[in-house]
């Protein structure tokens, strides 16, 4: 039995989600799901992993990821201590499918990861499937960070997410993964619905208020409408199938007579849809 360490929180789940159990032997800090993980040894905050913890665990694999901003220092480490090392670098939902057989393979589980990946585009389907069809797109602005302003660009698997549901990224005009604007320019676009997902931030310690408040946001539809939802960040800022709880979410709030809220658990339990 493989005795591997997860270095990001997508990958911790990446592997929960192939099936892996007792061959998981350490985690960075950060990775907060599944829940039946936390007690397992932790090797450092996932941007600056402790190299001596993680030695200390005997792992035959380590996963780390690129789709970490900064997760470089800690693949060259590694690389340097000779620890057996995986990379994934997924940037859309068809590459978290990929990943599923990479990493079935490498750990000896071809079936298991071709199963993941199979199971994972059917529930896009089924959701795709359930979205109505309607004459007006509504436009989403997501906030990844406010000082100064971050957001995702068309090369975002949050673009994906929008087309997704019918809806249209305000900044997929940009082509890049994150782009920095100012709260000016998101009010000048006009969107329909501001979802927050501040990267790394727990969703009890964001108020509506701190958006509200905004001097560019007064007198604006983006105060007059209500549509500013504080969401979890763990749903949409990692590539993993907890993305398809995000999907679910963002379907909710556009469709509400359709979609059901979707709960934390299994992201494959059903598309949500209302009786």
């Amino acid at each position: 039995m493989k005795r591997i360490i997860s270095i990001c929180p997508s990958n911790t789940e990446m592997l929960h989600f192939l099936g892996l159990r007792e061959e998981v032997c350490g985690l960075d800090d950060f990775s907060d799901w599944p829940h039946t993980w936390q007690h397992l040894p932790r090797v450092g905050p996932d941007l600056d992993i402790d190299i001596d913890k993680v030695k200390a665990l005997r792992p035959d694999l380590v996963i780390a990821s690129l789709s970490v901003p900064g997760m470089e220092k800690n693949i060259t480490q590694l690389k340097q201590a000779e620890i057996p090392t995986l990379v994934l670098n997924p940037k859309t939902l068809k590459d978290i499918a990929e990943d599923f057989v990479y990493l079935g393979d490498a750990l000896g589980i071809p079936s298991q990861g071709r199963a993941a990946k199979q199971r994972f585009l059917q529930e896009i389907s089924l959701i795709q499937a359930a979205i109505p069809r309607q004459t007006t797109t509504p436009r989403l602005y997501f906030e990844w960070w406010p000082k100064p302003v971050f957001t995702p660009g068309r090369k975002s698997w949050l673009t994906e997410l929008c087309q997704l549901v019918g809806a249209t990224n305000i900044y997929a005009d940009h082509d890049a993964e994150s782009v920095q604007t100012d709260w000016g320019d998101v009010a000048a676009r006009q969107p329909d619905y501001v979802l927050v997902t501040w990267t790394g931030v727990p969703r009890e310690r964001i108020k509506t208020t701190f958006f509200t408040s905004r001097p560019a946001w007064q007198g604006t539809p983006l105060i007059e409408k209500g549509n500013i939802h504080i969401l979890e960040e763990g749903w949409f800022c990692r590539p993993s199938p907890r993305l398809l709880l995000g999907v679910k979410q963002v379907a909710h709030l556009l469709y509400p007579d359709r979609f059901r809220a979707p709960e934390e658990g299994d992201p494959y339990q059903d598309t949500r849809l209302r009786p």
